[in-house]
């Protein structure tokens, strides 16, 4: 065991060096500084997919950070196991004066830190988070009386009222490298080991920047590259958050920034009832007698609807990992309300697939297109996929270079429902639900 008293960080969706709170407070406290990550077990075999693309992104962006710290003078801890375990071995092998990291919001962060704080305790360890990937968490935005918004505007309105520069300064995280700790790593376990295999998905850039001034014009349009693809990168924090809004600010593009900001308001939410996870927010939304066909959940799931916009989504999903925004609510609503199929299935699906998935964003958004969740569409509104493709791909450049065969009327298929008749059918089942 060596005897050095050490701080350890560990990384978790903060994936970088450059203005991390937590690292930044890890390297003032007086010990040197271990860092570590842990590709948690418990995460990692819930994954259906072994060459799931966001374990390859992970992998890559902790090979680069492991780079970074050897040219520090020092290294990068990767633990393949539980937490628990992880830990458990660091404790015998170190002197560990506390253990630093960023807080998590999601249900089982929560509760694995909690277990986590607990170990530590055992040993007289301290175990200290910090706010990084957020503006404002849990109750730093709430109503005059304290209690949480489940309002977006007006949560939005108050976000900006209590905003000051300081809240986006960056931490001088780099400034205090020297204060790690020096020591070589046990070597990094490999995707294999973990049964994965490499994904040759790739991956978007963070020049956010230029999609800023023309966000608002171009962000509806799925053929145009008019969105910045930044999500990946704020779900593993490869991005200062502090840097994205204050660069929305400098722009004074307030339609990027708001999307920045509907992102806390889910985290909020998520936090305050936890339970939204895989529960409707409004409770009677729970009474929906759903029809649930497996055979046309698969033809979503496929991207063989009949419905070009439908279609041209969920192929972009599967081919890339990502979805544009506007076809996300448009094939969120056709599951809900057109097919009656629960939410939390496509939800579940999109948590499979999407790169960026976050889930307070991914059920927030969910329960919007079902009418079940805060400050949710209302139940009689359903997306007509058509108008919405007249709308917003009125050349069909989108659906063309998804759905090839579209223009072919013998190989494209004929509509799994119809929709007008679908929703008469949904407003009937949603009305008995929640009368």
């Amino acid at each position: 065991m060596d005897n050095t008293a050490i701080t350890i960080f560990w990384f978790r969706r903060d994936l970088r060096i450059a203005d991390n709170a937590g690292l930044y407070r890890a390297l003032k406290s007086g010990s040197p500084v271990l860092p570590l990550f842990i590709f948690d077990k418990e995460i990692l075999t819930q994954l259906e997919d072994k060459d799931d693309a966001r374990v390859t992104f992970i992998y890559n962006t902790i090979d680069e950070l492991k780079s970074a710290f050897n040219k520090s003078g020092s290294d990068l801890e990767v633990i393949y196991d539980t937490p628990e375990h992880a830990f458990t071995r660091l404790i015998k092998d170190h002197k560990v004066a506390a253990v630093y990291t960023n807080h998590d919001y999601e249900p089982y962060a929560a509760a694995r830190d909690e277990a986590i704080k607990q170990l530590l305790a055992k040993h007289r360890i301290d175990f200290k988070t910090f706010k990084d990937q957020v503006i404002f968490e849990r109750n730093e935005v709430t109503k005059d009386d304290g209690k949480p918004y489940t309002v977006f505007t007006p949560y939005k309105n108050k976000w900006y009222q209590k905003l000051k520069p300081f809240y986006l300064k960056a931490y001088p995280t780099v400034k205090y490298l020297k204060n790690l700790y020096p020591f070589k790593a046990s070597p990094p376990p490999l995707l294999t080991e973990m049964g994965f295999i490499k994904s040759d998905a790739g991956f978007p850039g963070t020049d956010y920047e230029k999609f800023i001034d023309d966000y608002a014009g171009k962000r509806d349009f799925p053929a145009i590259k008019g969105t910045s693809h930044i999500g990946l990168h704020l779900r593993f924090g490869t991005v200062s958050i502090r840097q994205c809004a204050a660069d929305a600010f400098e722009a004074n593009e307030k339609t990027w920034l708001n999307e920045l900001i509907w992102r806390e308001f889910y985290m909020m939410v998520l936090y305050h009832f936890p339970k939204t996870m895989d529960h409707a927010f409004k409770p009677e939304y729970d009474n929906i007698k759903w029809i649930n066909n497996e055979q046309q959940f698969k033809a979503w799931c496929d991207g063989e609807t009949g419905y070009p916009l439908v279609d041209a989504g969920m192929r972009e999903l599967n081919a890339t990992g990502y979805m544009h925004n506007r076809v996300r609510m448009v094939v969120a609503s056709f599951l809900s309300k057109d097919l009656l199929i629960d939410w939390r299935w496509g939800e579940r699906y999109f948590a499979r697939k999407l790169l960026d998935y976050e889930m307070a964003s991914n059920v927030g958004g969910w329960q919007w297109a079902a009418g079940s969740g805060t400050d949710a569409a209302p139940y009689f509104r359903i997306f007509n996929p058509e108008s919405q493709l007249k709308k917003f791909d009125p050349e069909l450049e989108y659906v063309k270079k998804w759905v090839p065969e579209y223009a072919d009327f013998g190989k494209y298929p004929k509509p799994i429902v119809d929709h007008a008749f679908a929703r008469d059918r949904c407003l009937k089942a949603f009305k008995a639900a929640l009368t």
